[in-house]
């Protein structure tokens, strides 16, 4: 088969594709025909070399965490039925809080058969490759919100694949989203999704304006996939006794919070595995994302995709910061 590999880290020039010898199924595992791959901003800084004391990759490597496809093959104790099924799946090295988002840029994948969440019918590929993560993270960290009508709430990396989602959510929730992002064409992409305000997060004043846009009392919810510098100036946009869910790391790194000056303001902060707890039913999660996008109440946007041998450009345009929501391998 066909596969996208990094055989040292570095720029995006260091993905090839080259030939790998087909994956074979395991006690509890599948094979994918892969059509659509997942390309996440942490993949572009695993392959940089970055966070190796967490996630221990190994030389060389197959990138990407999560997959679309049809079953080609099932492995011992794994029901037959679903040979020839159209699914979605992280892939088998890749686990919540733990595992490597390895294996998916490639013609075949593994996957384990318990993570499988068959695709209904008018969702395609793309749109469920894209929800993979992206999809059942949104509902976890807005069913934490716990998000009220009429309340503001400030969302930064707006437009990215957990972003646009979550603007969605909040508006269909009854509440008023302060979309922050960086640049004209993120922006504008925010208020078509029903943003009712948008602040670029590129001016330095971009908190004040933040603020300014609930009239001055602050946010009631902020929900945060920037981190950095980003995430901890979102955090004085919360309005006394309100609640900050910090998620994401665009920015670079998660954001280093002042919790005991947050809790004197009577704000309840969330970090990363404050949501992703024990008790989420990620598959359940994973299901309701896709009956949203299904349905028509949700709307996945995949700004860019790429053949699988042009996996160099899809990092190099996350890594520009150009990239709108989602962005996939198509193959």
């Amino acid at each position: 088969m066909r596969a996208v590999q990094a055989s040292e880290f570095g720029g995006p020039e260091v993905l090839a594709v080259r030939e790998l010898p087909d994956p074979v199924a395991g006690p509890g595992e599948v094979v994918i025909d892969v059509a659509a791959a997942d390309v996440m901003f942490l993949d572009t800084r695993l392959r940089s070399g970055w966070g190796t004391d967490f996630f221990a990759i190994e030389l060389p490597y197959v990138p990407g965490g999560a997959v679309a496809g049809v079953v080609a093959s099932v492995g011992p104790d794994v029901d037959p039925a679903w040979v020839g099924k159209r699914v979605s799946t992280p892939t088998a090295a890749s686990g919540i809080g733990g595992g490597l988002p390895i294996g998916g840029y490639a013609e075949k994948a593994l996957a384990k058969a318990d993570t499988l969440v068959a695709l209904p019918d008018g969702l395609t590929a793309t749109q469920a490759v894209a929800l993979t993560h992206d999809g059942r993270t949104a509902l976890a960290v807005f069913d934490r919100a716990a998000v009220q009508p009429g309340e503001w709430v400030l969302i930064t990396a707006a437009a990215g694949g957990l972003g646009v989602l979550l603007i969605q959510l909040a508006r269909a929730a009854g509440a008023n989203v302060v979309a922050a992002a960086r640049g004209a064409q993120k922006l504008e992409l925010a208020e078509r999704l029903g943003a009712t305000a948008v602040v670029d997060y590129s001016a330095p004043d971009w908190a004040e304006k933040a603020r300014a846009a609930t009239g001055g009392a602050g946010a009631h919810v902020v929900l945060d996939g920037a981190g950095g510098a980003l995430g901890e100036a979102a955090l004085t946009v919360v309005a006394d006794g309100g609640r900050f869910l910090g998620y994401g790391a665009a920015a670079g790194e998660f954001a280093a919070l002042d919790r005991e000056a947050a809790a004197a303001r009577g704000v309840t902060v969330y970090g990363l595995f404050d949501i992703t707890g024990a008790d989420v039913d990620w598959q359940a999660l994973a299901r309701r994302a896709q009956e949203e996008v299904a349905a028509g109440r949700l709307e996945v946007v995949v700004g860019q995709t790429f053949p699988l041998h042009e996996a160099d450009r899809a990092h190099a345009a996350i890594e520009s910061r150009a990239a709108l929501g989602r962005t996939l391998l198509t193959v």
